[in-house]
């Protein structure tokens, strides 16, 4: 089916020589196509046929977004207080 797809496009754009509206016709089949190749899971495939694959990466995202956060808020906490401090200095 896609190969169908890159052959209707190529002889749209071929088309497009004539009158300009081939390639806009043509990009829209393209961009409609990339389009759709998305929405069905044309990411990484995994070969299993299952959702484990997705559930996989969305652990591997939400494990390196809590290591982030935790990192960088250990260090943020420990400025704030240092600026706390500071501006408690200042004000008396």
């Amino acid at each position: 089916m896609f190969v169908l797809l890159l052959i209707l496009a190529a002889v749209l754009f071929g088309v497009g020589f004539l009158h300009p509206i081939w390639w806009v016709a043509a990009a829209v089949l393209v961009f409609a196509a990339t389009r759709h190749g998305r929405d069905r899971g044309g990411g990484r495939s995994r070969g299993d046929g299952s959702d484990l694959g997705e559930y996989r990466d969305y652990e591997e995202r939400r494990d390196r977004v809590e290591r982030w956060d935790r990192r960088y808020s250990r260090q943020n906490r420990a400025r704030w207080r240092r600026e706390d401090r500071r501006d408690g200095e200042h004000r008396r």
